[in-house]
């Protein structure tokens, strides 16, 4: 069973920064694509980042420059550093994976999810 767990969310001032992390655990053969996304208040989920396995990126308009995604494949391992934060950054982050398990096909999974508020 492959499950997908992060942390570093909380509260901050507008400016402030954050870091995210996304453990990703179980029987795991390898890991594909690594993406963030967040959900506010009414609305949507959106994509934030994504980071494939060789290392190419992808951000959301809203976030180019002050976010930054990145992996250990090494261990399982997905971040998101956010600098320069504001009040519309407030949001549910969740991590997702596109992931290939030793005894079962790729598929996506994802974490329940991390609150990250900025306070203006």
């Amino acid at each position: 069973q492959v499950q997908l767990v992060e942390s570093g969310g909380g509260l901050v001032q507008a400016g402030g920064s954050l870091r995210l992390s996304c453990a990703a655990s179980g029987s795991i053969f390898s890991i594909n694509t690594m993406g963030w996304y967040r959900q506010a208040p009414g609305k949507q989920r959106e994509l934030v980042a994504h980071i494939t396995r060789s290392g190419d990126r992808k951000y959301a308009d809203s976030v180019k420059g002050r976010f930054t995604i990145s992996r250990d494949n090494a261990k399982n391992m997905g971040y998101l550093q956010m600098n320069s934060l504001k009040p519309e950054d407030t949001a549910v982050y969740y991590c997702s994976a596109s992931i290939l398990a030793i005894i079962a096909d790729e598929a996506d999974y994802w974490g329940q999810g991390t609150q990250v508020t900025v306070s203006s």
